[in-house]
């Protein structure tokens, strides 16, 4: 394993702080691959990623984060991801043991694996392309642009929120 010299997290009970710096340094290192990315995007289904990224060839990647084993192990939703990305990672703070990431539950073959402090983030495993089929990449790729345009237009005039039923 790469020696990464982030710090650590906050000890539990600051789970949500954590999960907003993981985010953090993950967008920073999406985009300095070339990757847009936005944090908590309603998917169709009702799920929502933590963050969604798309590549300047159009592939679409989500990136769940986990903060603690509990974390991890209570989520069963996150299979459902994968109908709507061509790439999947898994980011977790340094720190975290990402061991049970190769379980096979958590579908190590396909899926990579991120650690990330709130500055930046380093991919321990790279995720394996799975193409999205024609139709659902189109369906991804338009809700994703037409989020990103509402949530663009919100900041330039706030009251449209209520307006655009973000986030």
């Amino acid at each position: 394993m790469p020696d990464i010299s982030f710090p650590r997290c906050p000890p539990l009970g600051d789970e949500l702080l954590c999960a907003a710096d993981v985010a953090r340094g993950v967008v920073r290192m999406l985009a300095r691959h070339d990757l847009a990315a936005m944090i908590e995007v309603p998917l169709d289904g009702g799920r929502r990623a933590d963050i969604m990224a798309i590549d300047q060839r159009g592939g679409i990647v989500i990136v769940e984060i986990k903060v603690s084993r509990a974390d991890l192990f209570g989520d069963a939703k996150w299979p459902e991801y994968l109908d709507h990305c061509d790439r999947f990672f898994w980011a977790v703070p340094a720190g975290f043991d990402p061991a049970p990431l190769d379980r096979e539950a958590f579908l190590p073959e396909r899926s990579g694996v991120i650690v990330a402090d709130r500055y930046d983030a380093a991919i321990l495993r790279e995720a394996r392309s799975h193409p999205l089929t024609a139709p659902a990449r189109k369906r991804c790729t338009l809700a994703f642009a037409r989020r990103a345009a509402r949530r663009a237009s919100a900041l330039a005039d706030p009251e449209l929120s209520s307006l655009l039923q973000l986030p």
